[in-house]
């Protein structure tokens, strides 16, 4: 199961494939959108839930090593404690190497950030790398998919490309978030829209 925090007008992440071109465009940002420094209308940070930290990975490898070895006592000096030890190694090292790749995986995350005039996604890799997508939110279509590669597939399209979001949270978790984005839009367009013209005659 994965985690999401899902703020309402406050702080976040969104995920993203390759890097999009640096346009300028409306608003503040003069070609810099992930430099935009005024507050957005929404903004979501989002990551994969681990279920155990290092601690907790420690202490389970420590009780399998304990359990492990615990047939090896019968069998000390004999060549069966010598031949199935290589074979005990092994699995030890396989189950280090599992949680050791769940550990950096964890550091994924992403970040959508969403103004009148401008969305931007942010994926930041678990090797260090960032990949970016922005585009104008009038034009970007939200679309939540049942013929996607996972269920419930959460993708943003626009600027010319189609971008998946949260793929490693859970299918609800995406449903949620995918409602939490058309209420996002929904607000952000009508701020970008302006305020409505008073009755003729008013001054």
């Amino acid at each position: 199961m994965s985690r999401t925090r899902i703020p309402r007008n406050d702080t976040g992440e969104a995920g993203a494939q390759a890097p999009a071109s640096l346009d300028s465009g409306p608003g503040n940002f003069a070609g810099r959108p992930y430099a935009r420094t005024d507050a957005p209308v929404f903004r979501i940070s989002l990551w994969p839930h681990r279920s155990l930290g290092a601690k907790g990975a420690g202490i389970v490898i420590a009780l399998a090593a304990t359990g492990l070895s615990l047939p090896l006592f019968g069998l000390l000096g004999s060549r069966a404690a010598w031949g199935m030890l290589p074979f005990l190694v092994a699995v030890l090292l396989a189950l280090y190497w599992a949680f050791r790749r769940s550990h950096a995986d964890a550091r994924l995350s992403e970040e959508l950030c969403l103004w009148p005039d401008l969305i931007t996604v942010e994926r930041h890799e678990p090797r260090g790398g960032v990949r970016r997508w922005h585009a104008n939110p009038f034009w970007v279509e939200i679309r939540l998919r049942d013929d996607g590669p996972i269920e419930k597939y959460l993708t943003l399209r626009g600027n010319g490309r189609e971008i998946e979001v949260g793929a490693f949270l859970a299918p609800w978790e995406r449903e949620a978030l995918y409602r939490d984005l058309l209420d996002a839009f929904a607000r952000a367009r009508a701020l970008d829209a302006g305020p409505a013209p008073g009755p003729a005659g008013n001054r």
